[in-house]
């Protein structure tokens, strides 16, 4: 008698149901890893770390000083949140730059000095092209100071500089109208010469910035304030000539800052390094949608034209 076989296939409808279910699941896990994945990178984020995955375990952070320092952002928030972050040993001032604003320089100055005092994190300078005035300002609140040999290093002093444009207004048969209510009010008007009272009164708050800035480097350099005094003069040095000078405690480049770096706060092998985040770059679509406010001049950044002190070496 002819055996027959049975065997129970699946009806069509449940294989896709099936399907269905499988493919439900993945992308489920899927959505899953990427709101973990977009958690982690927005926490970096908020904490002003570029976003990777070698971010983790005992660092050395790197910020950025270039340029012309006419405010204190975002330097010194970048110094403040690697400061509070506990995973962060040390903190390196890459330095390039020739000063700026005297009010703005102190500001990262202090900040430099309370990670110092406060936090007991060490930070150190590392001077590439140019470290001058404001700049050299903030780095003698570090802990060390690294320059290369050609580096520009010092220009201790303040500068105020405007144009006059008196000369011009005549010429042009105009006259600059003011109505004030002091004295000194208007002073530094471009379109009149200094009266001998107000050259007096700038120079007496450009002697008195300028007794700041060497009672910081002296402090700062453990040096006197008679030797500061003594070589404040504006002049600049390079590396080599800033060193025995105690302007700065090492000859090294960026990559020895760091090695010593590491070995001063007792990390072994390759350090991990850490940079803010970078700015975001204006697109075509911020300016349709109306996020170039920002990027415009206002009132402020037009008012930085006018008269000013500067720890700024020119």
């Amino acid at each position: 008698m002819e055996k027959l076989a049975w065997c129970y296939t699946f009806p069509m409808s449940d294989r896709r149901s099936r399907t269905l279910w499988i493919v439900i699941g993945a992308g489920a896990f899927l959505l899953y890893a990427f709101v973990v994945l977009s958690l982690i990178y927005m926490t970096l984020r908020a904490s002003g770390v570029e976003a990777g995955f070698g971010g983790f375990g005992d660092r050395i952070a790197v910020v950025d000083l270039e340029g012309i320092i006419l405010s204190p952002q975002p330097v010194a928030g970048q110094l403040k949140r690697f400061a509070d972050d506990s995973s962060v040993k040390a903190i390196i001032l890459h330095v390039n730059s020739p000063g700026g604003g005297v009010a703005a320089s102190e500001e990262i100055f202090r900040e430099v000095k309370r990670i110092r005092e406060e936090k007991k994190k060490p930070v150190v300078v590392s001077i590439e092209t140019v470290g001058a005035s404001g700049a050299y300002y903030i780095s003698s609140a570090a802990t060390k100071i690294y320059a290369d040999q050609g580096s520009i290093v010092g220009s201790i002093g303040v500068i105020a500089q405007w144009v006059n444009y008196g000369d011009l207004l005549k010429w042009a048969k105009l006259k600059d109208v003011v109505l004030k209510t002091g004295e000194f009010k208007d002073t530094g008007n471009p379109a009149r010469d200094l009266t001998p009272a107000e050259k007096a009164y700038m120079q007496s708050l450009i002697d008195n910035m300028y007794g700041q800035f060497v009672q910081a480097v002296a402090t700062g350099r453990n040096l006197k304030v008679e030797d500061v005094k003594a070589i404040a003069d504006g002049k600049v040095w390079t590396g080599e000539q800033a060193l025995p000078m105690k302007l700065i405690d090492n000859i090294g480049d960026f990559e020895a800052a760091v090695k010593d770096t590491a070995k001063l706060v007792g990390i072994s092998g390759e350090p991990t390094l850490v940079r803010p985040e970078k700015e975001r770059r204006m697109t075509l679509l911020d300016w349709i949608l109306g996020d170039a406010a920002r990027y415009l001049p206002d009132r402020e950044k037009m008012l930085e034209k006018q008269v000013g002190f500067y720890y700024l070496w020119k």
